[in-house]
């Protein structure tokens, strides 16, 4: 198989992971359970960077990694669904992002981020991201 037949029978469109996020989250017998995640593409990455981007005065830039890691973990988690306007609604919360920052410790929302990313190609740490952004 070439590397070319190889790339038309992968496409990541379809690419998704089971992951462990923490050992908080088990059902009633113990066991540990996983949350489905997606790899993200390059439109939607190059979005959520940009979005989470912003060019200061004198070209210095800030990059908000925190908005970085909580949108990422809403668009690429299918499993739960952090978009669920049920369990939105359930816990009080009027957004995505407020429901994941009250269901998901601060270091479990990194970590899933981190899994996401990883899924997507990145082999790289946050700090190499921001790095990118500023570029």
């Amino acid at each position: 198989m070439s590397l070319q037949d190889f790339l038309n029978a992968n496409p990541i469109d379809g690419l998704t992971e089971e992951v462990i996020v923490s050992k908080r989250f088990k059902d009633a017998e113990g066991n540990l359970l996983k949350f489905k995640i997606k790899a993200m593409t390059g439109p939607d990455f190059e979005e959520l960077r940009k979005r989470s981007t912003t060019i200061l005065k004198k070209g210095k830039v800030e990059f908000n990694a925190q908005e970085f890691n909580t949108t990422s973990v809403i668009n690429n988690t299918l499993v739960p669904d952090f978009k669920d306007a049920e369990s939105i609604s359930k816990l009080g919360c009027t957004t995505p992002e407020q429901y994941v920052n009250k269901v998901l410790l601060p270091g479990e929302i990194a970590t899933l981020a981190e899994h996401i990313q990883r899924l997507s190609g990145f082999d790289v740490g946050m700090e190499d991201l921001v790095e990118e952004a500023k570029n």
